[in-house]
């Protein structure tokens, strides 16, 4: 089986560190041989989004090095893999050294529902989870990588799953990263639209391939009544019959 290197995002690993660890047992689940690069720190996404460029590049750059023997790097955030695959060559500018060390860096890195479905052309993990679910599209995975079948076809082979699909499951969340923090208010109104679909649709849980949606997702369910949780995808495949943790 493969041989795969962690790429862990700064936001998992400090705040829903969860997300990473039950990726990690459903790789292992697979019998992928993985390895993680403690040394490993922020992509620079934040900074480049905010368009500090100069500020992000010597981030952009460490990262490369660290992940440069690599064969196959799985992140649980399309988010941080397209900033790696697709936005990583426009902070090389005129440097060709650096824009090839960049664009290589990206060849290699893959969301971890692509991985699974795509690489290693897998859909049953042996995951159990009966409970309903609904999928939000989160919005750098969808439209940067173009998953939309990937995690879904996922969700569909786990045992007493019901994938149900809310109204506007690919319209933006609100959270953006730095923008919820500038347009706070906006943000917020973009992620109780998406709460009111959620509602409306009756399901016990939301998930995605992205954490940090789920993040803000959560923290606006957890401030109102409903039934409806935040639930990362990884989590969900690692759930088994025969003891998985329960969520």
């Amino acid at each position: 089986m493969a041989k795969i290197t962690l790429f862990i995002p700064c936001f998992v690993d400090q705040i829903m560190p969860r997300a990473g660890q039950a990726m990690v047992r459903v790789l292992e689940r697979l019998g992928c041989e993985l390895e993680f690069p403690e040394e490993q720190t922020c992509c620079g996404q934040p900074a480049f989004n905010s368009g500090f460029w100069d500020e992000a590049r010597p981030l952009a750059a460490r990262w490369a090095r660290i992940f440069a023997r690599a064969e196959t790097v799985v992140a649980p955030s399309g988010s941080c893999a397209t900033m790696v695959r697709h936005f990583y060559p426009h902070l090389a500018g005129s440097d060709a050294g650096l824009r090839r060390e960049l664009e290589a860096a990206g060849t290699r890195v893959y969301e971890f529902s692509e991985f699974l479905v795509r690489q290693l052309h897998i859909e049953d993990v042996g995951a159990y989870f009966p409970h309903r679910v609904a999928m939000h599209d989160a919005c750098h995975a969808l439209r940067e990588l173009g998953l939309k079948d990937e995690p879904r076809r996922l969700l569909r082979q786990v045992r007493g799953l019901e994938l149900t699909e809310a109204e506007d499951c690919e319209r933006c969340c609100g959270f953006g990263g730095a923008f919820a923090v500038k347009y706070g208010m906006i943000s917020a109104a973009m992620g109780e639209r998406k709460i009111a679909a959620l509602s409306q649709a009756g399901v016990d849980y939301v998930t995605s391939t992205d954490p940090s949606c789920l993040l803000h997702l959560g923290g606006m369910l957890g401030r109102q009544p409903g039934r409806v949780r935040p639930i990362y995808l990884a989590e969900i495949l690692a759930q088994t019959q025969d003891g998985g943790a329960a969520a």
